[in-house]
Formats: structure tokens, sequence, C-alpha cells
């Protein structure tokens, strides 16, 4: 196929990392790789869709651009859908779904506007040959994705079907759990490189169902995220069987044994169960240490100081309560079977500031990197971040801090005005 127009979506702030990441896989760059607005733009060939939809783990999908315009009604909606070569991309024998997202848009109905874009798609492909593709809402053949701001329509078609992020192997999972795609995102904010001349350690001391330290594991052993799914792509009529067996086996083929060792623990050892069957299936089980255990009290997993990467339970997330971030249920009867009180108040603020004397106490010469939407955390844990990077999880708006730890007393709060710095 010609050039394509393709758009990665991703959550916001991770634009940047995004590129680098799609720089890496591909060589793209300069006006071959622009960044966007919770996005990137790539010029790409068909093989490069289906390399980034095997390999990236930050793009939520791979969307090829079919068509841009302005516009003022759903009457310009179905004459750009109408444009469109759609029987190049699909056949009335299979399937779609329409997508409708907006910002801005002076249109009254987002779903009428989806209805003209199916209605437009039906139209032509009865024109072409008499019959018109089905729609179906719940498990389409193919995705068509309708953008609209407040001047500009903009369609695409998808090639990932599912969203990325579901990297087909976590079946066990607890309450608000991580998605992949962020988890990847905090790695990749702290710069952490298994493969790098001199590789730290890296631990998840909040591990949950570990999804960070899978997402971890994969980057070091060189498994590509979409190794254990499928995509949308293998429907669509571009689709050739072997290029994609051959892009699927070099994959394969690159699989290495972790050069650096990854640990996790949870206070729940139940959901430490779960992420060792998440790292079975991840294909990872040799390259994480998995144990049960309060943050509170876990030592150091290994001599070498390393990286820490926590996503701690907060707010919007799950109630921050319990020893480790356990809700108010849980905590109960872990008081009662431990005989002692909650290591925390109800907003954390007490589960913070021993986790941060628990740090300066026994993790001398750590980062560790939190991922949280309180901006006043350091001031809580009286501590002074080196770095903070936005990142946002799903609607909620946080940030990454990275604190270099050092033994001794607790530092002065952070000075209010603290600016960010990605």
């Amino acid at each position: 196929m010609n050039t394509l127009q393709l758009f990665l979506p991703c959550a916001a702030g991770v634009e940047g990392f995004l590129a680098d990441e799609v720089h890496g896989l591909t060589g793209l760059a300069g006006q071959d790789l622009l960044v966007g607005r919770a996005g990137v733009l790539v010029r790409a060939a068909w093989r490069d869709a289906l390399l980034l939809n095997l390999h990236s783990r930050l793009a939520q999908r791979v969307l090829v651009q079919l068509a841009e315009r302005p516009y003022r009604s759903e009457n310009d909606i179905y004459a750009l859908a109408g444009d469109v070569a759609w029987e190049a991309w699909f056949t009335p024998r299979q399937s779609f779904k329409v997508e409708v997202t907006a910002q801005h848009s002076p249109l009254k109905s987002l779903n009428f506007a989806a209805l003209r874009v199916k209605d437009a798609v039906a139209d032509r492909f009865r024109a072409k040959g008499g019959s018109r593709p089905d729609v179906e809402t719940r498990w389409p053949d193919v995705r068509i994705h309708l953008h609209l701001t407040r001047e500009h329509a903009q369609l695409y078609i998808d090639t990932s079907g599912e969203p990325l992020f579901k990297r087909g192997w976590r079946e066990d999972k607890g309450d608000a759990p991580l998605k992949e795609t962020l988890a990847a995102a905090m790695i990749a904010a702290t710069g952490w490189d298994p493969h790098g001349d001199q590789p730290l350690p890296l631990y998840d001391p909040c591990c949950g169902s570990g999804t960070v330290v899978i997402e971890a594991a994969q980057i070091a052993c060189r498994i590509a995220p979409g190794l254990r799914r499928r995509f949308g792509f293998e429907k669509l009529l571009p689709y050739q069987a072997h290029v994609w067996s051959a892009i699927k086996e070099e994959a394969a083929g690159a699989v290495v044994t972790s050069p650096v060792p990854i640990f996790g623990s949870d206070v729940s050892h139940r959901m430490v169960d779960f992420a060792q069957r998440n790292a079975e299936r991840a294909g990872v089980t040799g390259a994480v240490q998995l144990r049960g255990g309060d943050a509170l009290q876990r030592m150091p997993p290994c001599e070498q100081p390393g990286v820490m990467l926590l996503n701690p339970p907060y707010g919007e997330r799950i109630a921050a309560a319990g020893s480790a971030g356990r809700s108010a249920r849980e905590r109960m009867a872990v008081v009662a079977r431990a005989g002692r009180e909650s290591a925390q108040t109800e907003d954390g603020v007490d589960f913070f500031q021993q986790l941060a004397a628990h740090w300066k106490r026994h993790y001398a010469g750590w980062q560790a990197w939190l991922l949280t939407p309180d901006l006043k955390l350091p001031g809580k844990m009286r501590l002074k971040e080196s770095r903070r990077v936005p990142l946002w999880n799903g609607p909620i708006e946080c940030r990454m801090f990275r604190f270099d730890l050092v033994a001794g007393p607790a530092r002065p709060r952070t000075p209010a005005g603290t600016t960010d710095a990605a």
C-alpha cells in the first residue's frame, strides 16, 4: 500500500514518550513523526501499522486516517464518509461499527453523526455492488472512528480492534486495576532501561495484580506486548497472513532472559497470587519475584539500590485505607487479625508519612517514583521531589514524583509554588 496517515492516540502526558517509542520501533522522524494532542501522527507503510500494533506499549490504538475536511452539518459528515473507498478495506459480508469522539463540536447529537456515517458506508457499498454490510455494535469485524473538532471532521479505520492495553494476559485483577498502557508510561517516565550500561533492579511494593512488574519484565525480556492477542487488521482486506507471520516470528525470536531482577510485593496475598498467575500467562515467571508483605515493613528485596515504582491506592481510584491501601472492609479484617491500629488516616496521610520514614531508614540510595493525584503529597511525606511528571490515569490528573532517597531525618516540606517539569 501507499504511505498511510496514522494516528496513535494515547493518554494525556504520554505523547512525548510515545513519539520516542515509535521512533525506536520504526526509525521514523521529522515530518513523518509528529507529536499531537493526546496522540502521535505518523506517516508510514502498512507494515509499520502492523509492527506498531504488536510492539507499542503506550498507544491506545493504531488508526489509519482516511479522510478529513471542514464540516458544518450532518450532511457534510455524510458526504465525507461517502467519498471514502470503504470497499478497499472490507467487504459487504463483514459487520462494522461507528464510534464518535468530539471536542467542541457544534453538532447537537453525536449519535446522529454516527448514523450519517453508517448510512454513507451502507449506501456506498449498495451503489457499488448491490449489498451492504451489517452494523454490529458489540463484536464488529471493522471499527470506524469519526472525530469532530469545532470545524473539522476526521474519519479513521481502526487496525487494532480491542484497545491495545488489552495484552491478553491479565485475567486476574483486583479493584481499580491499572491499565497496562499507563504502567508502561510510568516505566517510560522513570527512564528505567534494563538493557543499559548499568541496569538497575526494579521493585513495586504495592504491586496489586502485577501490572507494573509484568510490563517491566516484558520490557526486560524483549517480549512484544501484543504477542498473545488478535488485532483488527487481521479482518481488513490489505492483511496478508505471511507478512504478519514473519513479523511475529521476528518478535518471538528477539525474546531474551531479563538482565536485571524485578520484584513485586503486596499486603494482600490474594493479589500476589493474581500477579503470579498473570506473570505466568505473560511469559515472565522467571523474570519476576513476587512476595506478600506490607509496604511499611518490607525490606529492600536486593542489596543493590534500584528503582522503586508504585501506584498506591488513592481517592477516586479506591478508598485509601489500611496499612497498604486496602479497602475499609479489608482494613477492619486486618486489624481484627493483627490486633493493631490502621497505619493511616482516612485521607491516607499517615500511611504516606510512615512510608517515607520507612524508606529513609531502609532504602537509602534508591530512586522512588510514585504516581498520585495529590500534588501536595511530597509535603505530606516531608520529602523533596527531584522531578515531577504530569500523567493522567483516565480522567484523573496525576503526577509522577521522583524522590532520591537518603538516610536521615525527614527533609523540610516542599516549598509552595513548585512548578511542573517534564
